[in-house]
């Protein structure tokens, strides 16, 4: 474990030659991601599920940083033909990519299913970046320098496993188990990344995965929102009124990751503070069953079935 006590986006640097893809980024984590990038310099794709809501995200942005380089760009990780389409739109527009940030998700709702049939919290939160990032592979792959795939998980990790029985959770659905296994999927995921990067031969592209400790955002909110739950919500608003940090710093876990030169792929970034849960970033250690490369290659060989997307990197 590695402590940066004293890390903040004044740390960050001058990113005027970066081009940074930053998922959900029209609130919470996301939002002030993108605006932290903005305002040092960066070229930030704000990819939303609603383009009125990116539209207004970005004129917030602009207010701080009025010379920044914002597009947004629709993007449903909900829908896999709305992935392609924006990978494509993006390779169009964009010459390089510095930066994925693979931030975007939902937590804890009832359940329903993607336009492709997922089940949405495993669909969205790791079948659609699992999508997106091996569609725009190539980009990061022919930008000069070092790029990074930055994953988004949480420490609520801990609690998920992969079901290949019911991935779907179509027989059993358990509203905070599935959110736990999405987020487990999100570091199999990277890590498993990392290893096929290098076991390429592909040194330039890194892979890091993350989580923001408690943080005060609307994903907390949608579970109670949508099933209904007074009684929830005010819980949920309580608790982040008690016990979160704001949501600027919870991004620093994701800032540190995609921007810190001392970060090697295949780490794992979360603040340093009271359980995890708050503070600075620094480097840490994700669950035992995270590390399982087994698991890793099974779930990367159902998830290219499952959307048709295909890496062409061989396991060792």
């Amino acid at each position: 474990m590695s402590t940066n006590d004293d890390w903040t986006t004044e740390r960050m640097g001058d990113m005027s030659d970066k081009t940074v893809i930053v998922t959900g980024a029209n609130s919470g984590l996301g939002f002030e991601a993108a605006r932290a990038f903005a305002t040092h310099g960066a070229n930030v794709a704000l990819a939303c599920r609603s383009v009125e809501r990116g539209v207004a995200a970005g004129e917030r942005i602009r207010d701080d940083a009025p010379a920044t380089r914002l597009t947004v760009v629709e993007l449903d990780l909900a829908d896999l033909d709305s992935i392609r389409a924006f990978a494509t739109s993006f390779a169009d527009t964009h010459d390089d990519l510095h930066v994925l940030c693979n931030n975007a998700g939902v937590m804890a709702i009832p359940r329903s299913e993607t336009a492709d049939g997922f089940e949405t919290q495993f669909g969205v939160n790791h079948l659609g970046h699992f999508a997106l990032t091996g569609l725009l592979l190539d980009q990061l792959r022919g930008t000069d320098g070092e790029t990074r795939v930055v994953t988004q998980s949480s420490g609520l990790h801990e609690n998920g496993e992969i079901d290949f029985d019911d991935l779907q959770s179509a027989h059993s659905y358990d509203e905070w188990g599935a959110y736990g296994q999405s987020k487990l999927a999100n570091l199999l995921f990277a890590y498993e990344l990392q290893r096929r990067l290098r076991g390429a031969g592909i040194e330039s592209v890194e892979s890091v995965a993350c989580h923001p400790g408690y943080a005060d955002t609307n994903l907390q909110q949608r579970g109670p929102e949508q099933s209904g739950s007074t009684l929830g919500l005010w819980g949920m608003k309580a608790a982040n009124a008690v016990l979160a940090q704001d949501a600027a710093t919870g991004a620093l876990p994701m800032l540190y990751a995609a921007t810190a030169p001392e970060i090697d792929g295949g780490e794992y970034i979360g603040p340093g503070g009271f359980q995890n849960m708050r503070g600075h970033p620094e480097k840490q250690r994700s669950s035992g069953r995270s590390y399982d490369e087994t698991t890793a290659k099974r779930l990367w060989d159902v998830s290219e079935e499952l959307t048709g997307v295909r890496y062409g990197l061989d396991s060792n």
